[in-house]
């Protein structure tokens, strides 16, 4: 694993540990979800903050389209495994066994737990460092190589300007092992069923299901 600025060795494995090995591993008592939840937050105002700066012209819209490519889970997997983060995740046998190590969105997960360790243990200016220079210094590539549109966003725009509605988004089923999970998501135009989207982040089925009601062109 690259080096990762947490001195806190207690820290840094908490930030490693799925939930998956709290059965199995002794001493293991606290998974990264918490510090996943913290580093979410911490990531999604620092790349605010970024973008804020960087591109001081751009209406809210934009910025928050580009927020969402850089903080979207494919993105954060990738910065995950530069990191070499998969190698060294803490499962359970059974989900390692199932190839979590390479699961996508456990990666990114990971991803967000470490800066949730890094601010905890380095404070705010060391983990913009570190945001810095494992995702941001990468925009140009993030922004050429994404391929998720945001669909969300032009559904919601394109409703209310003709209805002055805005789209709800609902999980109807969530399915499969914790490393494979597979969501499908129903989004609503006046408690109305207008499509369904499935995806293995509930954020990916959302996007899918925006898409598909675009793609319906349904007279709004």
């Amino acid at each position: 694993m690259k080096k990762i600025p947490i001195s806190n060795k207690k820290l840094l494995i908490t930030s490693l540990t799925h939930r998956s090995a709290l059965n199995e591993k002794k001493g293991s008592k606290t998974s990264n979800e918490r510090l996943e939840f913290l580093g979410d937050a911490v990531l999604e105002i620092i790349v605010s903050d970024h973008l804020y700066h960087l591109y001081p012209k751009l209406p809210e819209g934009e910025l928050t389209h580009m927020r969402a490519q850089i903080v979207q889970t494919k993105t954060l997997a990738a910065a995950a495994k530069k990191l070499e983060l998969g190698k060294h995740l803490i499962f359970s046998k059974g989900e390692k066994k199932a190839g979590g190590q390479n699961n996508i969105s456990l990666l990114a997960d990971c991803f967000e737990a470490v800066i949730g360790a890094v601010y905890l243990d380095q404070g705010l200016e060391k983990t913009k460092k570190f945001i810095k220079e494992n995702l941001l210094i990468k925009l140009n590539t993030i922004f050429q190589d994404v391929q998720i549109t945001d669909y969300k966003s032009k559904l919601q725009e394109l409703w209310q300007k003709k209805r002055k509605a805005t789209p709800t988004y609902k999980i109807s089923k969530a399915s499969g092992p914790d490393h494979n999970k597979l969501f499908e998501v129903k989004v609503y135009l006046n408690k109305k069923v207008i499509s369904t989207g499935k995806g293995k982040s509930k954020q990916e089925a959302q996007q899918q299901a925006a898409k598909v009601a675009l793609e319906k062109k349904i007279k709004v």
